[in-house]
C-alpha cells in the first residue's frame, strides 16, 4: 500500500516553517546572551538585520532547489550563498571593509 503524495502547498508550508523555527533559534543565542553577560550588546536593528539576512538567504536557497536540478550546480549555489552569507555578516559584525 502506498502513502498518498503531499501536496506541494502542504511541502512548501512546512519548509517555511522550518526555516522560520532555524531563524528564531539562532536568534535566541544573541538574546540569550545579553541576559548572562555586558558584552552582547544587540539593539533592535541588529535583531532585524540578523533575520532579514538569514530569511533572504533561506529564500534564495529555496528558489535555487526549484530552479535547478544538478547537483552540482546547488554545491555553487550553496557554497556562493554560505560565502555571501558570511561576508555581509562579518561585515555588518565588524566593519572589515571601508572605515
Amino acid at each position: 500500500m502506498s502513502r498518498p503524495r503531499q501536496s506541494s502547498l502542504s511541502v512548501l508550508h512546512r519548509r517555511t516553517a522550518t526555516w522560520a523555527s532555524v531563524t528564531a533559534l539562532l536568534l535566541l543565542a544573541p538574546l540569550l546572551g545579553m541576559q548572562v553577560t555586558d558584552q552582547v550588546k544587540w539593539g533592535f536593528f541588529d535583531f532585524v538585520a540578523a533575520a532579514l539576512l538569514m530569511g533572504c538567504t533561506a529564500l534564495t536557497w529555496e528558489l535555487s532547489l526549484r530552479m535547478t536540478a544538478s547537483c552540482v550546480w546547488r554545491r555553487v549555489i550553496a557554497l556562493a550563498l554560505a560565502a555571501s552569507f558570511l561576508l555581509i555578516w562579518i561585515e555588518l559584525a565588524a566593519g572589515v571593509t571601508g572605515d
